[in-house]
């Protein structure tokens, strides 16, 4: 599937287990996030436990289809636990970005690349990477024509961009909510279509049959209900060099 709804809130649950199972789970334990909190230590409160099912979903996807030597860039890294996940699945060349200058302070920075920055203009060449996540990432300050235009410059033919975003099958109004100081999107059905659509302009197609189901609500935040979706798109092999 290139495009999946998490349909129930004990999906997130069986996600979190595994991730566990799997010693792929970096969620900061309580007593840490005091210490974090008192600034006795020096660190950040990585990992959410409603972020499960499109966590290990993303990790899955990436340790089938991509090789452990390939670039692969996080967007939005800051307390993500992606590129923690990757570098224990054996992947070697990991970067990311976010706008949040205490991203530096993040687990494996030693092995990981961290750099501060906008997803929308970023410094790095074209074509540098074989992969690039962007989990809970897009639905903040939601730019298409912008976004889709640097991942594809980014992004190299044959490469995928794997990506969730907060969804409702009908629209849920966020107009004048705030939230990580931008505007909130929570993507309906037609909203998420349009986005896939928008993504094909820029060469980024699905890489498999969209299925979105009848959900549950899973996540209440800010007085609004809804669940998460996730995709999978991949930059046409056909696609011309693009330029810096």
């Amino acid at each position: 599937m290139s495009v999946e709804v998490l349909i129930k809130t004990a999906d997130n649950s069986r996600a979190r287990a595994e991730m566990r199972r799997r010693g792929l789970d970096f969620v900061t334990p309580w007593f840490a996030k005091v210490l974090h909190k008192t600034r006795l230590v020096n660190g950040v409160n990585v990992g959410d436990v409603k972020k499960s099912w499109d966590v290990l979903r993303t990790l899955e996807f990436i340790d089938e289809n991509i090789a452990k030597d390939a670039p692969v860039l996080d967007m939005g890294a800051y307390a993500s636990e992606i590129l923690c996940g990757l570098h224990k699945l054996g992947f070697s060349d990991l970067t990311g970005i976010d706008l949040n200058p205490a991203l530096k302070r993040m687990p494996y920075s030693q092995s990981i690349r961290y750099v501060t920055g906008n997803f929308v203009h970023t410094s790095f060449p074209a074509e540098a990477f074989g992969a690039i996540t962007a989990i809970s990432v897009l639905e903040h300050g939601f730019r298409g024509p912008e976004i889709f235009r640097e991942i594809s410059r980014i992004l190299q033919p044959g490469g995928c961009l794997v990506a969730s975003v907060d969804y409702w099958p009908e629209k849920i109004d966020t107009r004048g909510i705030v939230y990580f100081g931008l505007d909130w999107t929570i993507f309906s059905k037609s909203e998420l279509l349009d986005l896939v659509a928008e993504a094909a302009k820029h060469d980024l197609v699905p890489v498999g049959d969209l299925h979105f189901g009848t959900p549950e609500a899973t996540v209440r935040c800010l007085g609004r209900e809804y669940t998460f979706a996730w995709f999978a798109l991949r930059k046409s092999m056909s696609s011309g060099k693009p330029t810096n």
